[in-house]
């Protein structure tokens, strides 16, 4: 039997989606378009992390997506920005990169 999830899509609904992901609806995940929740809507967080052998840890070990450099694209730092649950998709996309920036500071 396959594990379900929810994820908030761009437009704020959630879905309860099998694993593994279809291709398309896995790409966006990756992007920061669709944020996995509970059931209900809240946030979900992930248990907690194996710590790497130097004691820390990375944002991909803690399940987040890594922030982009600052010469990283519009589009990445748009998924970034909507990945941590900033603003909506089309929200993000009306922003200048600058701006993006300094919300996600």
């Amino acid at each position: 039997m396959a594990e379900t999830i929810h994820v908030r899509g761009e437009g704020g609904a959630i879905f309860a989606m099998d694993l593994p992901l279809p291709e398309s609806i896995a790409e966006r995940y990756e992007r920061g378009l669709l944020v996995r929740v509970h059931s209900d809507g809240t946030p979900y967080h992930p248990g907690p992390a194996a710590p790497s052998e130097d004691g820390g840890g990375s944002d991909l070990t803690a399940g987040k997506s890594p922030r982009p450099g600052v010469n990283a694209s519009k589009s990445e730092w748009i998924a970034y920005v909507v990945g941590q649950g900033h603003l909506s998709a089309e929200d993000a996309a009306n922003l200048t990169k600058a701006d993006l920036i300094e919300l996600a500071s």
